[in-house]
């Protein structure tokens, strides 16, 4: 059984952000950044889910003096992608039991409360329909009055498979949906595209839709600056887009279109996101803030107060502990064993066709793990 995430990060002022890409129970986690009015969080109190989605970074003064309306405006923080828990088992079976654990860590050791499920880390594309519905359920219920997001990635190379999620995560009580590209076919038109994540959108009608942007793994060449103009006037519900992508040419084009504030756009490359912040990201979604939480938060938190100095002494530090990691062969398999090290929650193996992390992997690892718990970033 395997359980995937995302998480959110806590910034000073109780400033929440969400950070990660991979879990234990086939979601992922977001950062979404909550504004500030002199000094102090404008975020409501309390933790229950809303279907309320987090607002763009830029906004008029009373648009960004609190949370309101169908966004959560300026300074929302980021998301983090959960990793996919399997029983240790030749069947790999998902581990449902883990997820109240998990989303405990998140939100205890990584500062983490907003959530994305069944994305890439957690291998939602290799699971079944049943098996993401049954995910997202758990997700929804144990994440109840502890977490502030639950997005549940819904992309699917069938139309009717993606409908029938966005359906389903809409009646369970999810926070918002996401779609992927259908990327068997690589020779997509723009329109067609569009079209589709439409056909997908309007299965939920009351909930808000990001497309997951992430060319390296679907080889869609669309830029997400091309696919803004027809999702915002044909998707009533196009709230943002998760760039998984190092292209800041791409993404700065998207953060010129979003002069008013009128969607997020989540950035999605972890060892980037000081770099994104600066061009104007307003949230991220990314595996490594299932163990970098902290660090991260602390780094939003120095942006926000103008420190760029600390702000890249932060991004500095999660650099090197990325590299370490790229250096040891780092993959979805690998951050399931992170997770499990790190937080003692059985993430078990990925589903095949992918390995289990190495022997010599996790006993390489394991100092650099220590070395994240003793440290304190304050």
């Amino acid at each position: 059984m395997h359980a995937s995430t995302k998480s959110c990060f806590t910034h000073a002022h109780k400033r929440q952000i969400t950070l990660c890409r991979y879990g234990a129970s086939g979601c992922g986690l977001f950062m979404l950044r909550t504004s500030l009015q002199n000094g102090s969080c404008s975020q409501p109190e309390g933790s229950s889910l809303s279907r309320t989605p987090p607002q763009p970074l830029y906004g008029s003064p009373e648009e960004t003096a609190g949370c309101g309306g169908s966004h959560c405006h300026a300074n929302d923080s980021g998301w983090v992608t959960i990793s996919l828990a399997f029983k240790a088992m030749a069947v790999r079976e998902i581990n449902l039991s883990v997820i109240g654990q998990y989303v405990d860590y998140l939100i205890s050791e990584q500062g983490v409360k907003n959530v994305f499920v069944n994305g890439t880390t957690g291998e939602g594309l290799s699971l079944s329909v049943q098996e993401r519905k049954q995910l997202a359920e758990e997700w929804v219920t144990k994440g109840k009055d502890k977490l502030d997001y639950v997005i549940i990635h819904v992309g699917a190379l069938s139309l009717p498979e993606a409908k029938g999620l966005a359906k389903h995560a809409a009646e369970i009580g999810a926070d918002g949906i996401a779609v992927i590209a259908p990327s068997f076919f690589k020779q997509v038109k723009k329109d067609a595209l569009v079209a589709f994540l439409r056909g997908v959108a309007s299965e939920a009608p009351g909930i808000p839709f990001y497309y997951y942007h992430i060319p390296p793994l679907t080889g869609i060449k669309i830029t997400a600056y091309e696919l803004l103009n027809g999702m915002i006037e044909q998707i009533p519900t196009f709230k943002g887009v998760k760039f998984s992508d190092k292209d800041l040419l791409d993404f700065g084009q998207c953060v010129k279109k979003n002069d008013r504030g009128q969607f997020v756009l989540l950035y999605g490359v972890d060892e980037q996101l000081l770099a994104a912040l600066a061009m104007g990201a307003t949230g991220a979604v990314g595996s490594t803030y299932n163990y970098l939480g902290k660090a991260n938060n602390s780094m939003l938190e120095a942006f926000a107060k103008g420190d760029l100095s600390l702000a890249q002494k932060y991004q500095c530090s999660t650099q090197e502990v990325i590299s370490f990691f790229i250096a040891q062969g780092f993959g979805v398999a690998e951050t399931k064993a992170i997770v499990t090290l790190l937080s003692g929650i059985p993430m078990g193996p990925p589903r095949l066709p992918l390995s289990s992390a190495s022997e010599e992997f996790i006993a390489n690892v394991k100092p650099k793990l220590e070395s994240l718990k003793n440290c304190c970033y304050s």
